[in-house]
């Protein structure tokens, strides 16, 4: 009997320790940042070039994915789409949740990325901002996240309030609300390696939600003053974020490192949507910024670093979604993608390991603002932008291999194709339904 006891107890522990051996996923998410403001991306201005080496080093280590696009174009949209793997405009969800809208969220049919993962036994953790739901039932921990350390809107000062801010703003965890001290990119990077440190004997899927370097442009002294050659006074409060930004993400790769998981950890850095030119960003070569469907709008800076796994100093230049994190995280935990999810994205991991030397050519969809809102579609090197309410209401076509910066409108040198997209489009837009809230929703 004591033998069987002993055998059983051996089995127990081994099978942990085969399950606690599965990779980590950490995924670092910046808000309204720069196609070109970081140091690994080609096109990268000399005032930004050397602000970032520890997201660099992401890069570097790892794979750049040079054409990498988020499902949208504003904060929650894009949040919805890469948490659930699915296309947001299926559900409602074009536009960004209004402060303080307290009907609903993300709609409860939906289910998190974060719920499935925990299923195949990963312990879940969201540091920062949420913006997909204010109601008690769209809490993160009631979307799947064992852990939830942030603000429930989408953006909030960096230095703590003078006078007591709207429940929303305040950083809370599990919904309790924290003190108002320290500086806020900072208290994220703490918590996230707290949840390290806290985990690092399980596999563990941690989404760090950086508010940086969204507005307001609140910048540390010291780093304006090591920034001064910068003369433009909002790029440089905007540069002093991103700053912040790069020593709060070293601070993580540093977590990993000393709690020896760097080698078995997947580390995603990207960001949510394109830079908002408005408050510093800087999207060249790109047309556009943040809100729109110009490449400036929904292209991304993206890396990816897994030791021993992804080819170090490597570039995929493959279209890639957001919503392909989703089916890639699945895969990398060993769990199965079940067809009645309706997943939207594809599965990266061959790609990522040199399995696959290329990804099938397929349509990447955008849609703002509902069915009278502009709509964009890619296939292969061609990109249909449609910006019903203006440019004449006529849809323009882009050949992005030899027109990254969408100049030159082939639409009557192309009219098949184009027309071939516009059906496309329309068929896809046939799914979807019109928006929960803002601009487009139903009266």
């Amino acid at each position: 009997m004591m033998r069987l006891v002993a055998l059983f107890v051996l089995f127990l522990t081994v099978g942990r320790s085969v399950a606690d051996e599965r990779p980590n996923i950490v995924v670092l998410f910046s808000d309204d940042a720069g196609y070109a403001d970081f140091g690994f991306q080609p096109s990268v201005k000399s005032d930004m070039k050397r602000l970032t080496p520890h997201i660099d080093s992401i890069a570097r280590d790892g794979v750049r994915l040079s054409s990498a696009y988020m499902s949208g174009a504003v904060c929650s949209p894009s949040r919805a789409g890469l948490m659930t793997g699915r296309y947001q405009q299926r559900f409602g969800h074009d536009n960004n949740i209004p402060p303080g809208y307290m009907k609903s969220g993300l709609p409860l049919s939906e289910t998190f990325g974060a719920k499935r993962m925990r299923t195949a036994g990963y312990t879940t953790g969201l540091v920062g901002k949420w913006h997909l739901g204010y109601p008690a039932a769209y809490h993160p921990n009631k979307r799947g996240f064992d852990w939830f350390y942030g603000c429930l809107q989408g953006s909030r000062n960096y230095f703590p309030y003078k006078m007591k801010p709207t429940p929303h703003r305040v950083l809370q965890e599990n919904g309790r609300e924290t003190p108002e001290t320290g500086y806020v990119t900072d208290r994220l990077g703490d918590a996230a390696c707290r949840f390290i440190g806290d985990h690092r004997d399980e596999p563990f899927y941690l989404f760090v939600s950086f508010t940086a370097p969204h507005g307001p442009l609140q910048s540390k002294a010291k780093h304006l003053e090591a920034l001064s050659g910068i003369s433009v006074v909002k790029r440089r409060k905007y540069a002093g974020l991103v700053v912040s930004l790069d020593e709060n993400v070293g601070k993580i790769l540093a977590c990993l490192a000393k709690n020896k998981l760097d080698r078995r950890t997947l580390v995603i850095f990207t960001n949510d949507n394109g830079g908002q030119t408005k408050t510093g960003a800087n999207n060249q070569p790109l047309r556009g910024r943040k809100g729109q469907l110009w490449e400036g709008g929904i292209r991304v800076p993206c890396a990816m670093r897994w030791p021993g796994k992804i080819e170090a100093g490597s570039v995929i230049d493959d279209p890639v979604s957001s919503l392909d994190f989703l089916p890639t995280f699945l895969a990398v935990a060993g769990a199965a993608t079940k067809p009645e999810w309706k997943l939207d994205g594809v599965n990266l991991l061959p790609r990522l390991t040199g399995k696959a030397e290329s990804l099938p050519e397929r349509d990447l969809h955008w849609r703002g603002g509902g069915s009278k809102g502009p709509i964009a579609l890619r296939h292969g090197p061609w990109k249909m932008v449609h910006n019903r309410q203006y440019m004449g209401g006529r849809p323009l076509l882009f050949r992005l291999d030899t027109d990254l910066s969408e100049t030159k409108d082939l639409a009557e040198k192309h009219p098949e194709r184009l027309a071939e997209m516009v059906k496309r489009a329309s068929v896809w837009e046939s799914q979807l339904r019109e928006p929960l809230w803002g601009k487009g929703s139903p009266r």
